[in-house]
Parts: structure tokens; sequence; C-alpha cells
């Protein structure tokens, strides 16, 4: 059995919504595990977003186990209809940089085009550029450098035009 990006993006969005607790499932060369305890439901689950950042998916160890969100946390800011979200359309450590001794992506301020490269996302040892889907100015930098970050958690907000 085989388990690319886009089955196991899929397999998460499922798990997400429905209200199951666990999910241990095996392959010849991988082993995936998915446990969480699920609060009181506080609001309405957030609506599924599509991957804008091509991926790839390695083989685990049989040993290895990845761990699903129960939800996104909650912005730091109010939401405001003016703004464009860039979410993380995958669980991993957000960068702002493609190095540490590299500047970072963008800046507050900074005039973004779609297609261009904002943060990476490093998960299982692969980094993942993440691209504006909207061209615009960013104001707002929700995640700090080397922070881990949760499937749909808002990262970066964008005033198109």
């Amino acid at each position: 059995m085989q388990l690319d990006n886009d089955q196991l993006q899929s397999l998460l969005i499922f798990l997400e919504q429905s209200d199951i607790q666990e999910l241990k499932l095996e392959g010849d060369d991988f082993r995936l595990e998915v446990r969480r305890n699920l609060p009181a439901p506080l609001a309405p689950a957030p609506a599924p977003l599509p991957a804008s950042a091509p991926t790839s998916v390695a083989p685990m160890p049989a040993s290895a186990g990845v761990t699903a969100p129960s939800s996104p946390p909650p912005s730091p800011s109010a939401l405001r209809a003016d703004l464009v979200d860039i979410t993380a359309p995958m669980v991993g450590t957000f960068y702002r940089s493609p190095s540490p001794a590299d500047p970072p992506f963008v800046e507050i301020g900074s005039r973004i085009g779609v297609g261009q490269p904002v943060c990476i996302l490093e998960a299982m040892k692969l980094m993942n550029e993440l691209e504006a889907e909207v061209s615009g100015e960013l104001v707002e930098i929700l995640v700090e450098n080397g922070t881990p970050v949760e499937f749909g958690q808002v990262l970066l907000r964008v005033k198109p035009g």
C-alpha cells in the first residue's frame, strides 16, 4: 500500500471533521498512527483549504508515528474582512528564510505576487516552500521563525491589491 501526500492530506482533513479518536494505518514501508483528544466543540471546524505548495512524501520508518492536531489554534488577532489568510497546508515547522544565513522571504510591508515563496514548512525532514496564492501587501506575520505549526493554522495575512 502506498500513501501519497494528497491522500495523506485528504485523510487528515477527513479525520479533523470526524469524531474518530484514534487511527492506525500500516503499509509495506510505513506506519501511520493518529491520536487525538477532542475538547467540547466551541466553534465550527474551519473549511479545508487547497494545498498551494508542491510537496513530497517519503516513506516512514515502521517505528515512526504522526499525530494529527485536533484543531488549529485560534489566531492572535481579530479577523479582518479586508485581509487574506495564508494558512499552513500541513503540519510542520515554519521557517521565514531558506537557511539561517539568508534573509527572510518576506517582511511586513513587503509586496508579494502570486506564486512567490513566502516561507518554508519543514515536514519529515522535507523543506516545502509555501507560495502566495494572492498578490498584495504583507500586513501580519503570525508565527515565530522555527515554530511548529498545525494544519490550517494562519501563518501570514495579506492585504490584496
